[in-house]
């Protein structure tokens, strides 16, 4: 498995090593030591598993404040979609910065997105799937939301608002400068 780090402390895009053959393909996706040679131990109690049967769903950004906050290791299982991380945590230089990875089955890409991040996607095909591990589990009262569509994220996805697919919950979701983040950055050693 090769990773890179991102500008964004934590978060890291994986890349599974793919194994073809004249039947098809085989790839690990997740193992423990391998991802601890990382730097990543995070033990993963719930794996979730998302249909977006419309091209330019949008779901997210969401994330859930401590005790319950989440890691996440974040694939695609059919389709494509654009997946995007935010810094939510109080202090850290990249505060209100965002990553955005395109993940198909096809390249097999996967983000790990640590504790303080909020987390989201756009769907760019029909009947697309999202799986992603997470280290806690999910616990509705201490759910957050931040509007996608923030100017203040400056993401260029490509899409307008009024043109995507989203939850009453998703559409009325505050700005950025609007909450109070749970999170508070540590740097790293």
């Amino acid at each position: 498995m090769h990773a890179e780090k991102t500008q964004l402390q934590g978060l890291v895009v994986l890349q599974p090593s793919k194994f073809s053959d004249e039947r098809g393909w085989f790839a690990e996706l997740w193992n423990k030591r391998a991802l601890a040679n990382l730097g990543i131990e995070t033990a993963f109690v719930q794996d979730n598993h998302s249909v977006s049967t419309k091209a330019n769903t949008v779901r997210g950004l969401h994330y859930q404040a401590p005790p319950f906050a989440q890691d996440k290791l974040v694939r695609c299982g059919a389709g494509r979609l654009v997946d995007i991380a935010v810094d939510i945590r109080k202090g850290s230089p990249t505060f209100g910065a965002s990553i955005t990875v395109e993940l198909t089955p096809q390249n097999g890409t996967q983000l790990y997105i640590p504790v303080g991040f909020a987390h989201g996607f756009i769907t760019l095909e029909p009947e697309t799937e999202i799986l992603y591990k997470c280290s806690n589990f999910y616990e509705p009262r201490s759910e957050g939301s931040i509007q996608l569509f923030d100017p203040a994220l400056g993401l260029n996805l490509g899409v307008r608002p009024e043109d995507c697919v989203l939850s009453a919950k998703d559409a009325a979701a505050p700005m950025l400068g609007d909450i109070v983040s749970p999170f508070e950055w540590q740097a790293s050693e």
